[in-house]
């Protein structure tokens, strides 16, 4: 049964909004950003073929929005979101993403994980639930996790014996 725009709406807007201000922190960017996604949405509807979940769909236009916006304010998309991934959120932000080089170490260690690892790391950094993850790769929603979990501890681990340490 295909569901209608005003259901997709209901079901999904929170979701979506949450997401893009996880991204932006800036609660009015990310309304005018989930208007988008789900006025895109809405012309695109017919062409949506079920390929995946309807919120998952719904992340990906999101993701593009954020960065169509990134792109036309000339902002480079910030490498914090996987340094966010590892170390503590309570830290505030010049405390985490003062030196560019733990984001770039970041990157190095998880290009050395293996693709399963890396896909699944990014697939959440994306926005992905673990269950839309499992889906896509054909695996348990709880392996996903189990994957992101030791990977995330892998890194910090490494992070933490370079001295990158956020105690």
């Amino acid at each position: 049964m295909a569901m209608k725009a005003d259901e997709i709406f209901e079901l999904y807007y929170q979701d979506v909004y949450r997401y893009l201000l996880s991204c932006c922190r800036d609660a009015s960017l990310a309304e005018e950003l989930a208007a988008e996604v789900f006025l895109e949405a809405v012309r695109s509807l017919g062409r949506f073929r079920g390929d995946s979940h309807v919120k998952t769909w719904l992340f990906s236009i999101a993701r593009h929005r954020w960065l169509k916006y990134l792109e036309r304010k000339k902002i480079n998309p910030p490498a914090e979101s996987l340094t966010e991934l590892l170390v503590d959120p309570g830290k505030n932000p010049e405390q985490i993403f003062g030196d560019r080089e733990l984001a770039d170490r970041i990157q190095q260690l998880l290009s050395s994980e293996s693709e399963r690892s890396q896909t699944i790391v990014n697939l959440r950094l994306d926005g992905y639930s673990f269950y839309d993850i499992a889906q896509k790769l054909g695996i348990s929603e709880s392996s996903a996790r189990v994957i992101d979990c030791r990977t995330r501890a892998k890194l910090r681990e490494i992070l933490k014996k370079e001295g990158f340490s956020h105690d």
